[in-house]
């Protein structure tokens, strides 16, 4: 499988998804956004990998490239392709479904713990995963539910966290991808962020989530290994 990844800064990768898309024998090719890179027909590829950044999914008056990619990622939608976004990804995909996207009412920087909610325990792309997890946030905006969407998790401080559209399309708020290097990488470029709330840790704190990173992974992997395994 032919697996795009959109990249809107250098210090935000696509971290383990590349273990997953190595080890399951796709080819990722990365479009990166910040240094202008040309966004391909959505014939070019069969899932689309929608990355995070700094900037909010309204910005297209700065990064001008945000309509085109929105659009890229409609198209790709409408033709059926698979689509994952992360955090702003999940924005973004969010805006291309045509719901709005704006400031969560706090910022939400650490690791913190989300929950399956009730409705979607049984759906499919949560195969067997633990219904309470701890993961990595990083963001400031959150997302209204688009039209047709599944909501399928929650945290205490954000209430959209993960949905799937049309059983082709996951958008995640948080973090699976992290790795020790990814959160270095990000608190070096967002340092001014970390200042003291009850939902932003310490970078002593963003940095002492060494046990998280396995079960991180083993969610990932299912995860994606649900939403395209036996479609391919």
């Amino acid at each position: 499988m032919n697996i795009l990844a959109l990249q809107h800064v250098a210090f935000e990768s696509v971290g383990m998804i590349a273990d997953w898309s190595k080890q399951r024998g796709h080819k990722l090719t990365l479009c990166k956004l910040y240094e202008n890179n040309p966004l391909p027909s959505h014939e070019a590829f069969d899932m689309l990998v929608v990355m995070g950044g700094p900037m909010s999914a309204g910005d297209e008056d700065i990064y001008p490239w945000l309509a085109s990619e929105k659009a890229l990622i409609k198209a790709a939608i409408g033709a059926g392709k698979y689509a994952v976004g992360i955090c702003l990804g999940a924005q973004l995909i969010a805006s291309a479904l045509g719901t709005k996207v704006y400031p969560n009412r706090v910022k939400e920087i650490g690791w913190f713990p989300l929950a399956v909610v009730d409705e979607a325990v049984a759906h499919p792309i949560l195969g067997a995963l633990n219904p309470v997890m701890t993961a990595f946030h990083w963001h400031g905006d959150t997302f209204d539910l688009p039209d047709g969407a599944t909501l399928l998790m929650s945290s205490k401080a954000c209430k959209h966290q993960a949905f799937i559209y049309k059983e082709k399309v996951l958008g995640l708020q948080f973090h699976l991808e992290m790795t020790q290097e990814c959160i270095q990488s990000l608190i070096a470029n967002c340092r001014d962020e970390i200042i003291p709330s009850p939902t932003i840790q310490s970078k002593k704190k963003l940095l002492s989530g060494e046990a998280h990173f396995a079960p991180s992974q083993r969610t990932l992997f299912s995860m994606l290994d649900q939403l395209t395994i036996a479609k391919v």
